[in-house]
């Protein structure tokens, strides 16, 4: 793998990443309803999926599993079932009465963070079309494939994380700012996005 085809991975990575997807209306969603730490930690959780796709992309077993129709729908579907799922709690937690919000998150509530990005990420049928059929690209079969996928996978974290991580930022920001009143707004309109998400994950169509 040459610098220039390394080079043109990670833009293509990055605009990639700037195309909002499932995993990043997670992202907004959990930085303007509970703080940046939990958009954080879905974002790692983001990364942890994709660390998986990475070492199956190595082994060739991604490219087993996209011939299979069936493993394609039970992705989707299950991916689109968790973020409609995961949205439309958030929309009814909105309607409980608020108390004073706790200084940290709880554990549980960390890895619940981390858990919901590991599966909107991993749940994500795209995924399948990015692992065995762009990244593929960018890789000599003439080379190392295994240092090879290394180096791609770390810039990928690398530039994807600090997207998610500046995502969560922002929204946390926004949502830090609002009065408690638009803040059970954002939460609802938070909870709409996952369920609009997870909307679109259904409507795909395998190309």
């Amino acid at each position: 793998m040459t610098l220039e085809t390394w080079a043109l991975f990670c833009l293509t990575e990055a605009l990639l990443c700037l195309n909002p997807g499932p995993s990043t209306l997670l992202v907004v969603s959990l930085g303007l309803t509970r703080g940046r730490l939990p958009g954080v930690l879905a974002s790692a959780g983001v990364i942890g999926a994709n660390a998986v796709y990475f070492a199956l992309s190595a082994t060739g077993l991604a490219a087993v599993h996209s011939l299979s129709a069936e493993a394609f729908a039970v992705v989707k579907w299950a991916g689109a079932a968790y973020l409609i799922w995961t949205g439309a709690r958030m929309i009814a937690r909105s309607f409980r009465p608020r108390g004073p919000e706790p200084a940290a998150p709880p554990a549980t509530s960390k890895r619940r963070s981390f858990s919901q990005g590991f599966v909107a990420q991993g749940a994500n049928p795209n995924l399948l079309v990015y692992f065995t059929a762009i990244l593929p690209q960018f890789v000599d079969p003439a080379g190392a494939l295994a240092s090879q996928v290394t180096i791609l996978a770390a810039s990928s974290f690398a530039i994807e994380f600090t997207v998610l991580c500046a995502y969560a930022a922002v929204a946390a920001k926004a949502g830090g700012r609002a009065a408690p009143r638009v803040r059970t707004l954002l939460e609802r309109a938070g909870g709409g996005l996952l369920i609009g998400a997870g909307a679109g994950l259904a409507s795909l169509r395998r190309g």
